[in-house]
């Protein structure tokens, strides 16, 4: 196992959380925010998988493809690439580092223009810019032992998920009233040339950056390790597969965790990858009607983020994982059979419910499964491998819909796709059940 610092790793259950630190690490989640609603669930992928770039079913499987290839990118160098940032006490660093790339990749969506040619450099770049991104949560999600104590972890990391939540109805709000349905008339409102869409992608960089800067200042780098050779990359995966092979003989329930969160968790966040695009493609959305969804769905969410925080401190992350699980098949199988816009408002919004509280106490279950000592490796474990299988979920998503593509008609191929998403969503709760919840006194 790899060593860390304990004063680095994780707080005395004594010592109450640094609000300032708290509040920093918040904002880099309010931040991201606008990549994830704004860039790739709501408005820009669903303008890449408009008719400007062709037939709308066949964009979604090329997005959901472009999409599956940065998964496979991910499980393949995000573990490493926690491992070797922890190692050397760089954290904080490749946190930035990332963050900045990922901003480039998003302000790079300006030069996308609304023609079949740049359907492919447009979904490149926002699977680029999904790899920062994962790249940059493997270090953030590290430090929420160093932003918490043990007795406070859930509601940390809830009140963390509420803050990316609520940044997404902000972010989503200017969105629509400065360049989808502006308030008053600016050159950036033009949608000659898709000008407007565009210009989303450079006010969603520039919001990222901006909020994602308070952490790096606020919150202290790892202490550096006692001197000594860096592993090369063969070197850092053996060492990773030791670290794998020594949970599986002295905690199997941990390891089994990791496996079942990486297959649930994909799905949720294919839940909001694939939400705007479905709302538009098989409900008939407008562009603007996706954005109202979207911040009515991130108020629910948020809601439901923070009420499961504090319901994790009570019945465990566990139970809230199951019941959230569960939850999201049901609406799923609702979602699929609703006829009209009216029954997406519905089925969607409590999908949107269900989602934050399975994401905060995904986090939480493995901060009460920690070891004093080994709470930064296993979190970052858990933020890198969550990510081995993150071309599961768009892979079925555009699986499901090519194969029913010439059974349907045209257009109504994408409605398939919720299966897909279920698909893997009902194969992480079958892999949780078995899995050992935290001793009572931990939660």
């Amino acid at each position: 196992m790899i060593e860390q610092p304990a004063a680095a790793a994780v707080p005395s259950a004594a010592r109450r959380p640094n609000t300032p630190q708290v509040l920093a690490w918040a904002a880099w989640d309010w931040g991201s925010a606008a990549i994830n609603a704004v860039m790739t669930t709501f408005v820009f992928t669903v303008y890449l998988t408009s008719e400007a770039f062709g037939e709308t079913d066949a964009n979604s499987v090329v997005l959901g493809n472009a999409l599956a290839v940065a998964g496979v990118a991910i499980a393949v160098l995000a573990p490493v690439a926690g491992q070797r940032s922890d190692a050397g006490g760089r954290r904080k660093y490749w946190l930035g580092v990332n963050t900045v790339l990922v901003t480039l990749a998003t302000a790079a969506c300006f030069f996308v223009f609304p023609s079949p040619e740049y359907l492919l450099p447009g979904v490149a770049l926002i699977a680029l810019a999904s790899v920062f991104a994962e790249f940059a949560t493997v270090n953030y999600n590290a430090m929420l032992p160093q932003v918490s104590t043990p007795r406070t972890v859930g509601r940390v990391s809830g009140f963390g998920w509420g803050m990316g939540y609520l940044g997404g109805i902000a972010a989503l709000a200017l969105v629509l009233v400065l360049f989808v349905q502006p308030a008053f008339d600016w050159p950036g409102a033009s949608e000659e040339g898709a000008l407007n869409l565009r210009l989303v992608a450079v006010f969603s960089a520039t919001w990222f950056l901006v909020f994602g800067l308070p952490v790096l200042f606020a919150v202290p780098e790892l202490p550096r390790p006692a001197a000594s050779a860096r592993p090369g990359i063969l070197a850092s995966y053996r060492r990773l597969g030791r670290t794998v092979a020594g949970l599986a003989r002295s905690e199997p329930h941990t390891l089994f965790f990791l496996g079942a969160s990486a297959v649930f968790r994909d799905g949720l966040a294919a839940v909001f990858a694939f939400g705007g695009v479905i709302a538009a493609g098989t409900f008939g959305f407008a562009l603007s009607e996706v954005i109202v969804f979207a911040i009515a769905g991130n108020v629910v969410a948020a809601a439901g983020a923070v009420a499961g925080g504090a319901l994790d401190d009570r019945v465990g992350p566990k139970r809230v994982i199951v019941w959230s699980l569960a939850g999201l098949l049901a609406t799923a199988v609702g979602l699929f059979l609703s006829p009209g816009a009216a029954g997406f408002w519905v089925f969607g919004l409590l999908l949107c419910l269900f989602v934050g509280p399975a994401q905060s106490s995904s986090r939480a279950f493995l901060a009460r499964l920690a070891k004093t000592g080994r709470e930064g490796e296993l979190f970052g474990l858990y933020a890198t491998t969550g990510r081995a299988v993150s071309f599961l979920a768009p892979t079925l998503f555009a699986a499901a819909i090519a194969l029913a593509a010439p059974h349907v008609a045209e257009g109504q191929a994408q409605r398939y796709g919720i299966l897909g998403i279920a698909a893997v969503l009902l194969a992480g709760l079958l892999l949780l059940l078995p899995v050992r919840s935290p001793a009572k006194s931990d939660v």
